[in-house]
C-alpha cells in the first residue's frame, strides 16, 4: 500500500513592520546625514529611548532592502544610508558620468593643467617657474577633480612629488592619449586672432629637462 505523499511545508514570508512616523524621520535624517549617526544619537534628537531608535533603524534597513535601491549600513558607530551592494556597478559608472558633466576649471587650473600635460611628469616648482605664480591650491583642486595625480618623486634634493595627468583627463578633453595633445600650430588655428590666449597655451609647451621617477 502505498504512503501518502508529504506535502513540503511552505514557509511564509517574513513580515516586514509597517515604515510609522519615527520611522520616516529616522530615513530622513539618514537620507541628509553626511555621516553616520549612532542610534544614541537618533534617539537624542526624537526624544525617544536608544532601545525604541533601534529597532526603528532594523525596521527602515528592512523596508529598504526589500523594495528599494538603497540600505542602511553600520559603520563608525553609527547607521549610514547607501546604495544597495548589486547596484554598486551601475551606481559608480553613473556617478563618474555625471562627475565628468560637473568639472569646471578656472582659467588659473585650466593654464596649470596646460603646463603638467605638456611637461609631465612635472614637479610643482617647475610649473610655478613656468606659470611665474604660486599653484599649490590649482594643483590640489585638479587632483580633486582627478585629473591630476601624483607620479612618484624626482630624484633631486627634497625629492619633490612628480605630477602626470591621468585618464581621466584624456576622456574628458576627448583625446586617445597623452600623444593627441595639440601641437603649436594645431593650437593657434584653433585659437585665431586670440594672441594673449595662444601665448599662455604655447607657455605651458616650455620643455623641461626629462624627469626621472622612482
Amino acid at each position: 500500500m502505498s504512503q501518502p505523499e508529504k506535502k513540503e511545508k511552505i514557509e511564509k514570508p517574513e513580515k516586514i513592520p509597517a515604515m510609522g512616523l519615527l520611522e520616516k524621520q529616522i530615513e530622513a535624517m539618514l537620507f541628509v546625514s553626511p555621516q553616520p549617526v549612532s542610534a544614541k544619537e537618533i534617539a537624542g534628537y526624537l526624544g525617544v529611548s536608544e532601545e525604541r531608535a533601534e529597532r526603528a533603524v532594523k525596521t527602515v534597513k528592512a523596508v529598504l532592502e526589500k523594495d528599494h535601491g538603497l540600505t542602511l549600513i553600520y559603520e563608525s558607530d553609527g547607521w549610514r544610508m547607501a546604495t544597495a551592494k548589486e547596484l554598486r556597478d551601475i551606481i559608480e559608472e553613473f556617478a563618474n558620468a555625471v562627475s565628468l558633466q560637473r568639472v569646471r576649471l578656472s582659467r588659473a587650473s585650466l593654464e596649470t593643467l596646460s603646463v603638467i600635460a605638456y611637461n609631465q611628469p612635472v614637479t610643482r616648482s617647475e610649473i610655478e617657474a613656468i606659470r611665474s605664480v604660486r599653484c599649490d591650491r590649482v594643483v590640489d583642486t585638479l587632483l580633486k577633480h582627478g585629473l591630476v595625480r601624483v607620479a612618484g618623486r624626482k630624484k633631486s634634493i627634497g625629492s619633490p612629488l612628480l605630477f602626470r595627468t591621468t585618464d581621466r583627463f584624456l576622456e574628458i578633453f576627448g583625446l586617445a592619449d597623452i600623444h593627441s595633445l595639440p601641437s603649436l600650430e594645431e593650437l593657434r588655428n584653433s585659437l585665431g586672432d586670440d594672441e594673449e590666449a595662444f601665448a599662455e597655451m604655447t607657455a605651458s609647451q616650455e620643455r623641461l629637462p626629462e624627469e626621472t621617477e622612482e
